[in-house]
């Protein structure tokens, strides 16, 4: 399984944490169904598949609502189930309107295919585009998933930014040595 990025904790060890346990009771099944598996075949953000990027939504949904006392087992579902979509959102074909309004909707039905989902789930995937879905989310543990979703992106793309840039220096090193 893979880690949430950041995260220290062993995602592989599931049940030698408490606090992972609890995370794996929240997702019961979800993490093996074969939808969520497919979601490592597509890319999210930059060097992210969609299943990383949805898991640390998911993770990090799940740590702040279950500190804050709050519905953490539905942050985590809706977290790990919130982009669950399978067309290339770069591509315009595939979408009738703008994709930040348009996939919220297909994940949506697409998770209702696999799973039974309660009100606070449904609200937290229809309306993590919020503010580019007009209507704001209902529930607190929905704007987690919404900032929490934000900032993963975010991560995400620094990553790739730092990376690059590490490779640089690298290579700039490295030329300095040669000549």
């Amino acid at each position: 399984m893979h880690s949430a990025i950041g995260s220290r904790k062993d995602f592989n060890n599931l049940d030698e944490d408490q606090l992972l346990a609890e995370y794996k009771v929240c997702l019961e099944g979800l993490l093996e169904h074969e939808q969520v598996l497919k979601l490592d075949l597509h890319t999210q953000h930059c060097n992210t598949s969609r299943l990383q990027h949805s898991i640390n939504v998911s993770y990090y949904s799940f740590l702040i609502c279950y500190k804050m006392g709050w519905d953490y087992h539905s942050a985590a579902r809706a977290g790990l189930l919130h982009d669950l979509y399978f067309y290339d959102w770069r591509v315009k074909k595939y979408i009738r309107s703008s994709h930040s309004s348009w996939h919220p909707r297909i994940a949506l039905l697409n998770a209702q295919k696999i799973t039974k989902l309660n009100k606070v789930e449904m609200d937290a995937i229809r309306k993590h585009m919020w503010p580019c879905t007009l209507i704001p989310p209902r529930y607190i543990e929905s704007y987690v998933v919404t900032f929490v979703d934000k900032i993963c992106a975010v991560c995400e793309f620094a990553e790739r930014s730092y990376a690059e840039a590490a490779k640089k220096v690298v290579r700039r090193f490295r030329r300095g040595f040669v000549s």
